[in-house]
């Protein structure tokens, strides 16, 4: 149980974090970023943004919440290793090292799920 409680305050202040910090001012400024918005996938600005927006919002309440702890992991650690390793590549470490911070807890809970303290488990009972 000790570890369940682990699990839920990894999931659920990482995703408060992430969507508190970055995804809700992408999301109200959305209009304003969406021509200059990064692009790194060469897909257009509009579109990063909008795959952005999807994972820092979207994704990390369903992260909060245990709801497909494994499958929104994916696109958290993936956005977070964007922008690590190619939005601030020419950028010294100690630059990069906040996004990395946000991939590891992402990365870790693909492997653990949400524990007992989800939506997933309580789904995954019949």
């Amino acid at each position: 149980m000790k570890s369940d409680i682990g699990l839920f305050l990894l999931r659920f202040s990482t995703g408060l974090m992430m969507v508190a910090m970055h995804g809700w001012s992408k999301l109200a400024n959305f209009t304003n970023l969406k021509d200059s918005f990064p692009d790194p996938i060469g897909l257009g600005s509009a579109f990063s943004l909008s795959l952005t927006v999807f994972t820092e919002v979207f994704c990390a309440i369903a992260l909060m919440l245990g709801l497909f702890t494994r499958w929104v992991s994916i696109p958290l650690a993936i956005t977070m290793l964007v922008a690590a390793f190619v939005i601030h590549a020419p950028d010294p470490f100690a630059k990069k090292e906040f996004a990395l911070l946000y991939a590891i807890p992402f990365i870790t809970l693909f492997f653990t799920g949400g524990g007992s303290l989800s939506i997933d488990r309580f789904m995954n009972k019949n």
